[in-house]
C-alpha cells in the first residue's frame, strides 16, 4: 500500500508540472521571441524597418537609393557642356570675323589662334556631349547674334575695340565656369576635361587682357 500510494504522489507532481508548463507557453503569443531561433519575421538589428530596408523604405526614405543628389549633379555637368559648345561656337565665329575685318595684325593673330582651340575644345566636348546625351546648341542667343551683327557693321580700329571687348568678357565667364567644373564636377570625364583646358582659357583671358592695353580697350565695367 505504501508503494502505491508514493507512486499516485509522484504522478500527481508530474501532471501539475505538466500544467503550469503549459500555461506559461499559452501566455507567450511570441513564441519564444528574443530567444535563439523566435522571433522570426522581426526587426532583429539595429534600424531596421518592416520589409528588411535598414532605415526605411527604398526611394524617397532615409536610407533609400532616390539618387537625387546624381541627378542634379549630372544636369549640373549637361549645361556646363552645353554652355561651353555654344561658347565655343561663338568663338569660332567671332574669330573668323576678326580674321576677315579687322586691320591690325596683333588681331588677326590672336583671333586665329582663338578659331584653333576653339575647334579643338569643341571636339572633346562633342564627344563628352554624346556620352551624356546633351544636344548641339542651335548657335548663338539674340543677343550674341546683336552683338555680331553691330561688329559685321564696323571696321578699322572701331572693330578691334568692339572685338576685343566682346570676347574679353565671354572668356571671364568661360574661367570662371572651367574653374567650377574642374573643381566640382561629379562626371569625371567632364572634371579631367575642365581640368586640362581651365589653363589655356585662362591663357587666352591673359592674352586677351594684354591686346586690350595695347589697343588701349577697356571693359564696358571699367569704363567711366
Amino acid at each position: 500500500m505504501t508503494a502505491k500510494r508514493a507512486c499516485g504522489r509522484l504522478l500527481l507532481f508530474a501532471a501539475s508540472v505538466l500544467f503550469s508548463a503549459s500555461c506559461a507557453i499559452s501566455q507567450d503569443p511570441g513564441g519564444g521571441a528574443g530567444m535563439p531561433g523566435g522571433g522570426a519575421g522581426q526587426p532583429s538589428g539595429p534600424g531596421s524597418q518592416p520589409g528588411g530596408y535598414p532605415n526605411g523604405a527604398p526611394g524617397g526614405m532615409p536610407g533609400g537609393g532616390a539618387g537625387g543628389g546624381s541627378s542634379q549633379s549630372s544636369m549640373i555637368d549637361q549645361s556646363f557642356v552645353r554652355e561651353m559648345m555654344q561658347s565655343d561656337a561663338v568663338e569660332v565665329q567671332l574669330g573668323q570675323l576678326a580674321q576677315e575685318k579687322s586691320q591690325s595684325d596683333d588681331v588677326k593673330q590672336l583671333a586665329e589662334k582663338m578659331v584653333e582651340n576653339r575647334k579643338r575644345l569643341d571636339e572633346q566636348l562633342a564627344a563628352l556631349a554624346k556620352q551624356m546625351d546633351v544636344s548641339q546648341p542651335n548657335g548663338p542667343d539674340k543677343k550674341t547674334k546683336k552683338e555680331i551683327e553691330k561688329m559685321q557693321a564696323l571696321s578699322g580700329p572701331q572693330f578691334d575695340e568692339e572685338y576685343i571687348r566682346t570676347i574679353e568678357k565671354a572668356h571671364e565667364k568661360d574661367v570662371k565656369s572651367f574653374k567650377q567644373a574642374a573643381e566640382s564636377s561629379q562626371n569625371p570625364n567632364v572634371q579631367r576635361t575642365a581640368q586640362t583646358d581651365a589653363p589655356v582659357i585662362e591663357q587666352h583671358l591673359a592674352a586677351i587682357q594684354k591686346l586690350a592695353q595695347a589697343h588701349n580697350v577697356q571693359a564696358d565695367d571699367k569704363k567711366k
